[in-house]
């Protein structure tokens, strides 16, 4: 099946939280998903842009998305950050996964990034293989550390 690579439009934000709720049903995790189609537009073409998105196209329906937002590495400099990679049950294995990444990578190299990161889940084997199959080192001994919301207040309340 053919597809197009393309910059994320306003328009887009529809379909690209329903493969984010689609990525959030594989993960076991629906519940957890709080953002909405006025955030993604708020935020990815607001006055403040906080992320940049590509989508993968095909007879007008998104069946990919791969958002990334800028970070600041100590060590690096500026890098990159990818938040997710999608593609729809339907498309994988039909190379839009490499096409979507290979658009973030260039993307990251036009903007002189040192680095490009993101995370995987340990049981996601598919998506390991996929990703060391491009090059990619998935640091096995480095564990995400995260503070949500409650976790904020909390630690925020316990320093008073």
């Amino acid at each position: 099946m053919d597809f197009t690579i393309r910059s994320a439009q306003q328009g887009d934000m529809f379909q690209v939280l329903r493969l984010v709720h689609e990525l959030a049903d594989f993960e076991k995790e629906r519940h957890v998903v709080e953002v909405t189609i006025e955030d993604l537009i708020k935020d990815g073409f607001g006055d403040k842009i906080l992320f940049h998105c590509f989508v993968g196209e095909t007879e007008g329906e998104i069946v990919g998305m791969a958002l990334v937002y800028p970070r600041y590495s100590t060590w690096k400099g500026p890098v990159i950050h990818l938040e997710d990679l999608i593609v729809t049950e339907r498309m994988r294995g039909s190379g839009l996964g490499s096409a979507l990444l290979t658009e973030v990578v260039k993307y990251g190299n036009r903007l002189n990034v040192k680095r490009i990161s993101w995370e995987v889940l340990d049981w996601n084997e598919p998506a390991i293989k996929f990703y060391e199959r491009k090059g990619a080192n998935v640091m096995r001994d480095w564990d995400v550390v995260q503070l949500d919301e409650v976790g904020i207040k909390k630690f925020l309340v316990g320093i008073q």
